[in-house]
């Protein structure tokens, strides 16, 4: 069994993404509603748009704050699709952090407890 890092309890679990800097909230929720999920010791998905992604995840500090860097695979439109982000414990017990599609675009991103 694998043990889940200390820094991961603050993250888990279901995530909605309620903002993208770069994709409007009527695009976020298009296949089904947006979230980032976290699970177990290294798991978690990501689904907003047309976009779903499953995640390898790494829990670590930054600045003091607790950090989850994660790289991703799953579809975007149906086509192949990779990339990687991070996510950080923000104010008001939000997430706040940034997602990057590889070769394509990215985005700042924002998202409370679902």
């Amino acid at each position: 069994m694998v043990k889940v890092p200390t820094f991961a309890k603050a993250f888990a679990g279901r995530w909605r993404i309620v903002e993208m800097d770069n994709w409007d909230e009527d695009f976020l929720d298009l296949v089904e509603e947006a979230h980032l999920t976290f699970t177990g010791a290294a798991d978690g998905e990501i689904a907003f748009g047309a976009l779903k992604g499953f995640l390898d995840v790494r829990y670590s500090a930054r600045e003091g704050s607790a950090c989850a860097e994660f790289s991703w695979e799953g579809h975007d439109e149906n086509d192949p699709a990779c990339g990687r982000g991070w996510a950080m414990i923000g104010t008001a017990g939000r997430l706040v952090g940034h997602f990057y599609i590889h070769n394509g675009d990215d985005s700042g991103f924002v998202c409370e407890p679902a």
